[in-house]
């Protein structure tokens, strides 16, 4: 018997007066944040929310979302969390595929309408019975005539409730995959492959009397879940939250609240890094309490990292992981030497093997897709026999999309994702191995590389560049430098000046709006 939501009880019996989240000008201690999950599940429970149902959330970085998603596991529910700049068809196609017979839904503003989109994607799913509302202010009413607000469905609720026994094998949380191709598709993750991701989290980062999380990566995505939040939760840490990531509100924030831990994504280093006015911060305050960093998502530029650290003197911890590993399945360790472009080991309970085509393993330095085996694998796609099949063997063994290498002394490194391989003339690009080099470029802050359709080449490497501020690179003098930097078949020959770059509401670069 395990429950995800043990994390917060725990907590919430051992320290109940310590504060579990800080947002803005709230704070709440663990004592409440369980108090207020207790009313969640016994309304939940009281509606006929059975063992099992599947309860959708979408709210930012706010005190609501860890409220919800706790009430929802203590009722022994499964949290499904959507993402919240999800538009009215995503948002149904989410609840309908599912089933969630239950939506939780901040109200969101007039930029983000999210509680009109909720209503308008709810209206269309009748086996989903509930629309609460999140309104910032509890006494509020309901924007949605339709709808009650969390003050109202919890009204009347006891604010003490044991969570109900659930089985380490059952679902506790739903997470849809991006979509790249066809329809996305929800990643069952069990009460164990959550436990267990958490208890490797506090193995690899360690813990103090009272660390202090800046949590900007947003909430619904495996990454802040499981890292930040679970594992914070489970350390008796106190979570800042951050809804909307900025890097002056994210210095100003761990300044104020002397953070010790953060977790990003490279496009957040970066902008740390570049932040124009970082200096007006007290920077070695920050550093003085800042013990660790910690990337994901994607591969941290060299010039990044060194330029970070150097700022700030702590390292950057990089790690790998997938939202079907729930996900952290590989990550430098603080007592090995890091290796620059590493995302270091398997983590404790898994196995990583490099493999060709045939499925035979690489050898040394081998580009080859990378696949895992542990604890943390989902148990399958919800209600898709066929592509599970095609993604996760009868051994336990799971193809992960992702090209990598493992040098001679085991370091894992990311090549890049194998849709994104770009195919030249016959020969395989790696976009990462590009990007690297033009960010090594004392003029480019940030660059992103595609294929773009060639009719005699098949593709061509496109490259569009961030340069910095006095910058006068033009774009012959940069497909020269590149020219004299990579191979032949690989440096681009075509290059985009851009102010910015489009990325998700993880801070992932998104390069399919690039090719369109």
């Amino acid at each position: 018997m395990l429950n995800l939501a043990v994390l917060l009880e725990d907590s919430a019996r051992s320290v109940p007066d310590r504060t579990a989240v800080i947002a803005g000008d709230t704070r709440l201690s663990y004592s409440q944040v369980d108090a207020m999950a207790s009313a969640v599940a016994a309304s939940l429970v009281d509606r006929g929310i059975q063992p099992g149902d599947r309860v959708a959330l979408s709210c930012p970085n706010l005190p609501f979302f860890p409220v919800v998603y706790y009430g929802i596991l203590k009722a022994g529910a499964t949290v499904v969390p959507l993402n919240v700049l999800s538009t009215p068809r995503e948002i149904a196609y989410y609840l309908r595929d599912s089933k969630a017979k239950a939506f939780f839904c901040f109200e969101g503003n007039l930029e983000l309408p999210m509680a009109t989109w909720a209503a308008e994607a709810f209206d269309q799913v009748p086996g989903c019975e509930h629309l609460v509302v999140m309104t910032l202010d509890p006494a509020a009413s309901s924007p949605i005539e339709s709808a009650q607000t969390l003050t109202e469905f919890t009204s009347g609720a006891p604010h003490r409730f044991d969570h109900l026994a659930t089985e380490t094998t059952d679902t506790a949380v739903v997470l849809y995959t991006s979509g790249t191709t066809g329809q996305p598709k929800g990643a069952q993750l069990s009460h164990s492959n959550m436990v267990q991701n958490v208890q490797v989290c506090h193995r690899l980062f360690g813990t103090v009397a009272h660390d202090v999380h800046l949590v900007t990566l947003p909430l619904f995505h495996s990454f802040a879940q499981t890292v930040q939040m679970n594992a914070g939760f489970g350390s008796e840490s106190t979570l800042v939250l951050l809804p909307r990531f900025d890097p002056a509100a994210a210095l100003g924030l761990m300044e104020a609240h002397q953070v010790t831990m953060f977790a990003g994504v490279p496009t957040m280093y970066w902008a740390l890094l570049n932040h124009k006015d970082a200096e007006s911060f007290d920077l070695p305050g920050i550093a003085e309490h800042l013990r660790l960093a910690v990337c994901g998502g994607s591969s941290l530029p060299l010039a990044v990292m060194n330029g970070f650290e150097e700022r700030f003197g702590v390292p950057i911890l990089e790690g790998y992981g997938l939202s079907e590993s729930s996900p952290v399945a590989t990550f430098s360790r603080l007592d090995r030497p890091r290796r620059l472009g590493s995302v270091g080991f398997p983590v404790w309970g898994t196995q990583v093997k490099v493999t060709r085509d045939d499925g035979t393993e690489t050898d040394v330095d081998e580009p080859g897709e990378i696949r895992l085996r542990g604890h943390h694998i989902m148990t399958g796609y919800l209600d898709r026999p066929k592509e599970t099949a095609e993604v996760l063997d009868d051994q336990g063994w799971f193809r992960t999309g992702d090209i990598g290498k493992r040098d001679a002394d085991g370091y894992l490194y990311i090549v890049d994702r194998l849709k994104e391989m770009i195919i030249r003339n016959g020969l395989n690009v790696y976009p990462r191995e590009i990007e690297e080099v033009l960010t090594s470029h004392p003029q480019i802050s940030l660059a992103a590389v595609v294929g773009v359709p060639d009719d005699s080449l098949g593709e061509e490497v496109k490259a569009y560049v961030i340069r910095t501020a006095d910058a006068d690179l033009d774009e012959p003098g940069l497909v020269a430098w590149c020219k004299e930097q990579l191979a032949a078949y690989k440096y681009p020959r075509i290059i985009e000046f851009v102010d910015s770059l489009p990325m998700t509401a993880t801070g992932k670069i998104l390069k399919r709006e690039l090719t369109g």
